[in-house]
């Protein structure tokens, strides 16, 4: 999976939609960078704007968006109930796969460079990406608001840390960060009693409540000072009201940080505190959007508790976390929609894996060059990965094979990882050949165009065998899975363990031979023959281990001849 990294630029206005679309346009119209939600408040007089795709793409759009927010946005005019100091207030990166808090930082750090050099604008860097420390917290860098910028500017501690030590009444001043992702999270309750969701609330948010006595008066130590007792979950902030329009008390909270705290764990703990007041939990609710990482933790949670087997395939998972957490309760929970990783998933460039197998076939026996023998290597492998764990599956849960539920399903959920990869890998390869034809239709006419395209063809050409590559590798590493599944597995699916080393052995050798083909066209004859080298070794060791799970399979089917 590509790097994903989300945006969440706030800009000072709530009311006016046609400067509202115009800043979120400026971002979305950047490529690669998905606009996935606008969230005006007409009484704060602020829009929240989440952006999402790869780092590059999202860095540009945010700068887009933050220049269109200059131009537009005066705000020696604003007023609002959310504090504010500048015409896009706070613009926050956040990791969402594939990339550290570390990239996120940086990116805050060039995207507040770019705005102070181009826009001449004040930057200051908070949370993650604050350069001190006192000015980690957003609080204490936005204390006074816009207000309070013609003084600070004058004083040298709040030099900014991008852009210049000078008042801009116009914009005012940005605050860039890069910080964890917040899941805004809601537990319904089947109760009007607010005071139920309140209580619930004082026990679970990190900061804890006030000790009180069954009159519900303060219990205070030998100063007077009331007795504090600590909150039950780690960066969880919550509170507990009445909704009117759903007749229905509810606990609602942001997780600020998912390493720490997830919904599934918030969801357990409010059930079992819901009913020891006599209450009863009847659903929760993602408000906005979610990490794929959260769901599928979810789903593994519960798909344990009823010892029931993980390798299941990623979908499956969130799936399951959205039953079992009743998340569809209040409104319908749209996977592709609420899923960070699946919103901005770009479906043309998974053309091919998402046909059904009658359309890839007809694709295939068309005249056209690709899909061709890469894409099949690979959907090969997928095949092997798939069996793989469907054996895993058809073991686990099974009393006769409970000594080898463990490690059968750790070889069922490696081989669902390797399925997706393979998956993935057969449109790469499509597109791979694609980008060799393009650089090869680059114009030629001068010197300068001879040498752009000699160049461009080349790394087209290698980029292409990097993908076969790659196949090649993963289809010898499913072996791992098969390996366990053909020795441990239920015995009645050895066949299907059998046809999953074939298909392996299939893939490696496939698409090694999309390697080779590729390489008379590279330039760099080391790296060539560095390739060719590496893939002979690869198909020899798929070989061999074709060769032991045939053994076994043959083994296993003699001894149930036998029988």
């Amino acid at each position: 999976m590509a790097q994903v990294v989300e945006c969440v630029p706030n800009i000072s206005e709530g009311g006016d939609r046609g400067i509202i679309d115009a800043c979120a346009n400026a971002a979305a119209q950047v490529e690669g960078c998905k606009l996935l939600d606008v969230d005006p408040g007409a009484d704060t007089n602020r829009t929240v704007i989440t952006l999402a795709g790869e780092p590059e793409a999202v860095l540009e759009g945010a700068f887009q968006l933050i220049a269109a927010s200059h131009r537009l946005i005066d705000m020696a005019k604003h007023s609002g109930a959310h504090p504010r100091a500048g015409a896009t207030d706070v613009c926050p990166f956040v990791p969402v796969s594939e990339i550290s808090m570390d990239e996120c930082v940086e990116l805050a750090n060039r995207l507040g460079k770019r705005v102070g050099d181009e826009l001449d604008v004040p930057v200051y860097l908070y949370e993650y990406a604050a350069t001190r420390e006192e000015r980690r917290n957003l609080a204490v860098v936005r204390r006074g608001e816009y207000e309070a910028l013609p003084r600070k500017m004058e004083e040298p501690e709040w030099k900014p840390d991008y852009g210049p030590h000078e008042f801009r009444p116009k914009f005012g001043a940005v605050h860039i960060s890069a910080r964890k992702f917040l899941i805004a999270y809601n537990i319904n309750l089947n109760t009007t009693n607010a005071r139920v969701a309140k209580d619930i609330a004082l026990k679970i948010r990190e900061s804890g409540h006030l000790l009180r006595n069954r009159k519900r008066e303060i219990v205070r130590n030998h100063k007077g000072k009331g007795k504090k007792v600590p909150g039950l979950f780690e960066n969880c902030k919550a509170a507990g009201w009445y909704l009117p329009d759903y007749k229905t008390a509810q606990v609602t909270m942001n997780l600020t940080d998912p390493d720490v705290t997830l919904p599934h764990q918030v969801f357990e703990t409010v059930r079992e505190l819901a009913r020891e007041m006599g209450a009863r939990v009847t659903g929760s609710e993602i408000v906005g959007l979610v990490p794929l990482k959260a769901m599928t933790d979810a789903g593994k949670y519960y798909l344990r508790a009823q010892g029931r087997s993980t390798a299941v395939h990623e979908r499956e998972l969130v799936r399951f976390a959205v039953q079992s957490m009743s998340l569809d309760e209040i409104s319908e929970f749209e996977i592709d929609r609420k899923v960070v990783e699946y919103a901005i998933r770009d479906t043309d460039r998974e053309r091919l894996a998402g046909m059904t197998l009658v359309e890839f076939n007809d694709e295939l026996a068309s005249d056209s060059p690709a899909p061709g023998g890469g894409s099949v290597a690979a959907l090969a492998g997928a095949l092997a990965a798939a069996l793989a764990a469907m054996v895993a599956n058809l073991t686990h849960g099974k009393f006769e094979y409970e000594h080898a539920w463990d490690e059968v399903e750790a070889a069922g959920v490696r081989a669902q990882q390797l399925k997706a990869k393979m998956l993935h890998a057969i449109d790469a390869d499509t597109d791979a050949f694609n980008a060799v034809i393009a650089a090869m239709r680059l114009p030629k006419k001068t010197d300068e165009q001879k040498a752009a395209r000699a160049k461009a063809i080349d790394e087209a050409n290698k980029n292409a065998t990097l993908i076969p590559f790659g196949v090649c590798a993963i289809a010898l590493e499913s072996f791992d899975a098969i390996d366990v599944v053909a020795e441990k597995g239920n015995p009645n699916s050895v066949s299907d363990a059998g046809v999953a080393a074939f298909c392996a052995n299939t893939a490696a050798h496939a698409a090694a031979l999309n390697v080779r083909i590729n390489l008379p066209g590279i330039e760099d004859r080391k790296w060539c023959e560095e390739k060719r080298k590496q893939v002979a070794e690869l198909t020899a060791e798929a070989d061999r281990r074709l060769k032991a799970v045939r053994e076994r399979v043959e083994t296993v089917l003699a001894e149930q001849r036998e029988n």
